[in-house]
């Protein structure tokens, strides 16, 4: 790992959170010189720490990518959930679907982590890469982009050129509204509730959800045995449950998850955010590239946001891949504008999707009930439409296993 001195760059990149990390890693293991500006990396939990509320779940092309760039097997050796089985249950049409990994011949239908897990493995990894530049603790100020590059500079003046800025830098992105690209979409006027339950029955490595007139409701199993809820809300309700006693809180979830697993305590402390969509109106601009939550934020439902954004990262990789196997010059202007189209399509298909997911289930009465239970029963008896859905719901792309 390189801190000072003015050497020739490849890359910068604002933001070194799980996607911006992984991002950074794989360029430099691709032969990239790269600087990384975070102002607060993470640091990995330690074995004795409780499992941070924040949770996501990895699906196989994700658990590749992270084995690729050699920061899977810590990952896992310290605290990972597999999840074999998946259920999605339609409150009010009483339909539900199922998969089983063990129908398909997978090991898994993916793994739930926590957030800090894999962004603090994948910093600890970024300090030891001779071919990374890193800025910890230190805020972008201001940058300057030309046909050639950029040119970035901190607070604490410190200044960085390369021909690229990558920018990892959230759903807030500084460096998107410096460029002044817009975002489609709006809030969802709904909440995130988080927190850890102590369950009655097993969970057995299943991944459950289930839809409510007011939002979905999922129990993601946890390797202590607990269950993570991610809980969806309108924000008065939501507001309502974060202020209610721990007895009445227990009481409501149990209702909402129709005493799937039993007996239900609270573990832990509830933490609440809000939710929105946000596609960046572009993915590219001149010499400026936006990925994960810079560059999309979608509904939390299935569990596939932070996918897209390591998505985003590997198909850069395969982008410098191809280049390097076509003995050329990576990353040309020609390279970066493919790249954004594609993703920006990927996006934007999931997010509406998931989007329509939501408001479909939001309907609690109607015609639209009976058509959406028929919908699910009848996935659920076709084996070979249940197994796209299941590819889908794994974040597997056919014939990728």
């Amino acid at each position: 790992m390189k801190r000072s001195g003015r050497e020739k760059l490849d890359a910068v990149i604002v933001g070194a959170g799980m996607v911006g990390a992984a991002c950074a890693l794989g360029l430099a293991r691709a032969g990239m010189r790269v600087a990384v500006i975070e102002d607060l990396p993470a640091q990995a939990p330690s074995a004795g720490d409780d499992v941070d509320l924040r949770v996501v779940a990895v699906a196989p092309q994700t658990q590749r990518l992270l084995d690729a760039l050699g920061v899977w097997q810590s990952i896992a050796s310290m605290r990972v959930s597999p999840y074999a089985r998946m259920q999605v249950v339609d409150a009010v049409g009483a339909a539900a679907l199922s998969f089983n990994a063990a129908d398909y011949g997978w090991p898994c239908l993916g793994h739930i982590v926590e957030n800090r897990l894999i962004a603090g493995v994948l910093w600890q990894t970024l300090e030891r890469e001779e071919a990374v530049r890193v800025h910890a603790g230190e805020r972008l100020a201001r940058f300057e982009v030309s046909e050639r590059g950029v040119r970035v500079e901190n607070e604490s003046g410190s200044v960085l050129e390369a021909p690229l800025l990558i920018a990892a830098d959230g759903q807030q992105s500084k460096v998107r509204q410096d460029l002044l690209i817009g975002v489609d979409g709006a809030p969802y006027a709904q909440t995130a509730l988080v927190a850890h339950i102590e369950i009655g029955v097993a969970h057995g490595g299943l991944a459950w959800q289930r839809f409510l007139p007011g939002g979905p409701i999922a129990f993601l199993p946890l390797a202590d045995g607990r269950a993570s809820i991610v809980w969806t809300l309108g924000e008065d309700a939501a507001q309502r449950l974060m202020k209610a006693s721990v007895r009445d809180f227990e009481a409501q979830l149990q209702r909402a998850s129709a005493g799937r697993f039993g007996s239900l305590s609270l573990a832990s402390e509830r933490a609440s955010f809000p939710l929105r969509l946000q596609i960046a109106q572009r993915f590219v601009d001149q010499r400026v590239i936006l990925i994960g939550d810079a560059a999309h934020v979608v509904h939390p439902l299935a569990g596939q946001g932070v996918n897209l954004g390591f998505a985003d990262v590997a198909a850069l990789l395969a982008s410098v891949d191809r280049a390097k196997a076509a003995n050329r010059v990576p990353l040309t202007q020609g390279d970066l504008a493919r790249w954004g189209r594609e993703r920006r399509s990927e996006a934007t298909l999931a997010a509406h999707a998931f989007d329509a997911l939501n408001r479909l289930y939001a309907v609690a009465d109607g015609p639209w009930v009976a058509a959406r239970a028929f919908g699910l029963g009848l996935v659920d008896r076709l084996p070979l439409i249940k197994r796209k859905f299941a590819e889908r719901a794994a974040g597997i792309r056919a014939g990728s296993r």
